[in-house]
């Protein structure tokens, strides 16, 4: 219900303020709102030529393909002249996002297919994870540590291995597989919600610890950083690590309030010492070596336990072929149902993610996102806090909506500031450290019909808060 009435709110003002600027003629044309490109220049007047003054027509007429710039402080604030048949058009700056058509159109072909692809591939490995009765074993490992934060959640339950895999991938900065995980844990934790279009308190935990995002490698903040030709692309894998972790702890701590769990164990105490013990092994390793070294070792490890656990699984799969044949399968045609349910599953999520992203595309192209970002930016510059912090707060407000929108802030600020520089460093960590909340939900959701997600928004939103804070406070602290 809370979701579904912030994107009402979402779209609704996004429209109201699109149709508004027109009329009090804040905006010579909303053409880009429904048909534009992200990164399109946007148009702010048409005249005829007569009309410039004779010193610009005469720049406009001698420059290449009779296109004048006038630059700005910054590339995105360049004003452009383009004559065509007598009319000279004006644009200036980028547009943030695609319009609703092109949004529409790259939902599928850019997102959704990519994404059935993964979710079909990684659910076809589940599936031999399930025939193969690896699941049971494995859930039967992990279950003292889990039944302790999912007490709703029977013991050697399937779903504790698929939120394993779901941690263990977002652990290691693999998001294409994390997902795939991520929907079929929440599909089994669905066969044990008694009310089917309500969220169970284990759904809520899960969600809510998977958005927190517990990193160890943030491969691709690294590669971001290094494209930026940073000092040292990596500098930033700590401060990412510990506001993650802190937003995880602050996750499972709010929620298990709100659903009265006693974490009260020595077990799980012992489990979290043991994952700070192995992040700061690994950090203490990673900081021995020389900046080759670490862009080594951080690109390959991830991708080397993914391929591992590929491998295990298949080698189980492979040992264990009896049990296939006694069902009267074969371990390809259990692999084969797996991708069929994956890419079932792709399609019952694609009208979630579409009304999600078109929403943001609204919110973002009308103006009313940044009118938000500016005034809260004033806010924070009078309270005193230092510009340099304030200049990366686009990328903290815009992540929880958007991704690849916050990774475009991202990028400007290491563009603008530098990328070695605070603003440049405390982007990449709001970027590392927190997850796209609203997409999360609704396709997380989504995907198994759940209507009334309870308090997993505000949640989810409160632990962005924390990392927000937390990821200030580190890089200050480090830069």
């Amino acid at each position: 219900m809370v979701l579904s009435r912030f994107w009402l709110i979402i779209i609704l003002s996004s429209v109201v303020y699109i149709l508004a600027s027109l009329m009090f003629g804040y905006s010579y044309s909303i053409d880009s709102m429904v048909n534009g490109k992200k990164d399109d220049p946007i148009i702010i007047k048409e005249c005829f030529a007569s009309t410039l003054p004779p010193y610009l027509l005469d720049s406009i007429h001698i420059a290449k393909d009779k296109k004048y710039i006038v630059h700005g402080i910054k590339p995105q604030k360049d004003t452009i002249y383009t004559v065509d048949q007598n009319v000279v058009k004006i644009t200036t700056g980028k547009q943030a996002a695609d319009g609703i058509l092109p949004t529409c159109k790259n939902t599928i072909f850019d997102l959704l297919l990519p994404l059935i692809a993964y979710l079909s591939f990684f659910c076809g490995i589940l599936q031999l994870l399930i025939d193969s009765g690896a699941s049971e074993k494995l859930a039967r490992f992990l279950s003292p540590v889990f039944i302790k934060i999912f007490p709703e959640v029977p013991a050697n339950h399937p779903a504790i291995s698929y939120m394993m895999l779901n941690f263990a991938a977002n652990f290691l900065g693999l998001d294409s597989a994390a997902t795939p995980f991520g929907l079929k844990a929440m599909e089994s934790l669905q066969e044990l919600n008694q009310d089917k279009e309500k969220a169970s308190n284990s759904q809520i935990m899960f969600l809510c610890l998977h958005a927190a995002g517990l990193t160890l490698i943030p491969t691709s903040i690294i590669g971001y950083r290094a494209a930026q030709n940073a000092h040292n692309p990596a500098d930033v894998m700590l401060p990412c690590i510990i506001t993650s972790f802190v937003g995880s702890i602050a996750a499972m701590i709010i929620v298990g309030i709100r659903q009265k769990i006693n974490f009260k164990s020595s077990l799980l105490i012992l489990s979290i010492g043991s994952i700070i013990g192995l992040m700061a092994g690994l950090m203490f390793y990673i900081t021995k070596l020389d900046i080759i070294q670490k862009n080594h070792f951080t690109n390959n490890l991830s991708n080397v336990i993914l391929l591992t656990i590929i491998l295990v699984i298949l080698a189980y799969a492979f040992l264990h072929e009896k049990v296939f044949v006694n069902a009267g399968k074969d371990v390809f045609t259990c692999f084969v149902e797996g991708v069929s349910s994956g890419l079932k599953t792709g399609i019952t999520i694609f009208p979630y993610i579409l009304g999600m992203l078109v929403a943001i595309s609204l919110f973002r192209n009308s103006g009313v996102f940044e009118l938000i970002s500016n005034f809260l930016a004033k806010g924070f510059l009078a309270l005193g806090i230092k510009k340099e912090v304030v200049d990366a707060f686009p990328v903290a407000i815009l992540r929880p909506f958007s991704s690849s929108g916050s990774r475009g802030f991202m990028i400007d600020s290491m563009q603008t500031y530098g990328v070695d520089s605070l603003t440049g460093r405390l982007s990449s960590v709001f970027q590392c450290s927190a997850e796209t909340t609203f997409y999360v939900i609704a396709v997380y959701f989504g995907s198994i019909n759940v209507k009334n997600t309870r308090y997993t928004l505000s949640t989810m939103l409160l632990v962005d808060l924390i990392c927000v804070i937390t990821a200030i406070l580190v890089c200050l602290l480090f830069f």
